[in-house]
C-alpha cells in the first residue's frame, strides 16, 4: 500500500463505519470529513488495499458509479450487497446518488 498517514488511514476507516445501511458516501466527501478534501484518490487506495471488515461497498465515486476492486467479487457484488440494503440505481452500476448520499451531522463524526 503506498504511503498514507496511520492518523488519516483510522479516520478513514472510522468514517466508513459510520455509513448507515442504505446510504454511500463519496470518496471526496470522506476525504473531507476527515480533514483533507484533496485526498480522495488516498481513500481510494485505503479502501483497496485497506481492511475488508469496513464496509466499503457504500463508498462510490462522486458521480455514484460502483468501484471495481475494493469488494470481493467486484461491482456486481458491490451493486447485490447495495440492492439489499434497499440502494437503487439509476444506471447498471450508479447509485442514485440524490437519495441515497449520506448526509452525517459533522458533529458526529470521529
Amino acid at each position: 500500500m503506498p504511503r498514507v498517514d496511520t492518523d488519516f488511514k483510522n479516520q478513514v476507516y472510522a468514517t466508513v463505519k459510520q455509513i448507515p445501511q442504505g446510504k454511500v458516501a463519496t470518496y471526496g466527501q470522506i476525504a473531507a470529513i476527515c480533514g483533507a478534501a484533496w485526498a480522495a484518490w488516498e481513500v481510494g487506495q485505503i479502501a483497496h488495499f485497506g481492511l475488508s471488515s469496513i464496509p466499503w461497498h457504500r463508498v462510490v465515486n462522486k458521480k455514484g458509479s460502483l468501484a471495481s476492486g475494493y469488494t470481493p467479487g467486484g461491482r456486481a457484488s458491490q451493486k447485490k450487497l447495495l440492492q439489499d440494503e434497499k440502494v437503487t440505481f439509476v444506471d447498471e452500476y450508479q447509485v442514485d446518488i440524490s437519495l441515497h448520499l449520506w448526509q452525517p451531522n459533522l458533529k458526529d463524526i470521529h
